[in-house]
């Protein structure tokens, strides 16, 4: 077996995880935001930052790791232009995540507390859920600009 070609399939499929669980996941929270029952918002919410735990986090791990021993093996210059634009790009894009993920630990917890005690949603839930949803435009964003540079390898 080719050690690289493994290491790349597993750098395109956790880059798929990445980009598909983002987008899935401000699918389900996005939806759940328009039902009035708060139990449907908090399922969304909690599974969320499951989400995030299980499939993200990992992938946030693996992309760096694997790209980097990809640039190694496949002979590029760590310096080359496309490759500096996609470091910059992923650090834009972890910073976007990072708020957004204890955003979402914030918004599932203050679910839990109004479902608990029967009350509506606080103006805190919905300034977080407009700033939640304002950072993952740049990150989504981010991660096209970086699979276009992945594939192109250009400036």
């Amino acid at each position: 077996m080719d050690g690289y070609l493994i290491i790349k399939t597993i750098h395109i499929l956790s880059s798929t995880i990445l980009f598909g669980t983002g987008i899935g996941i401000a699918f389900f929270m996005f939806s759940a935001r328009f039902s009035s029952v708060i139990s449907h918002q908090y399922y969304a919410a909690r599974y969320t930052v499951i989400a995030d735990y299980v499939f993200t986090l990992p992938a946030v791990i693996l992309q760096p790791l694997s790209g980097l021993w990809l640039v190694s093996e496949g002979g590029y210059d760590y310096s080359e232009p496309w490759l500096v634009a996609t470091y910059i790009l992923y650090i834009f894009v972890g910073l976007c995540w990072l708020p957004v993920v204890w955003m979402q630990i914030q918004m599932k917890n203050i679910l839990a507390q109004a479902l608990a005690e029967g009350t509506e949603l606080p103006e805190k839930y919905h300034k977080l859920f407009r700033l939640w949803f304002l950072l993952g435009w740049p990150a989504f964003i981010g991660l096209v600009a970086i699979f276009f540079l992945m594939v192109f390898k250009t400036v």
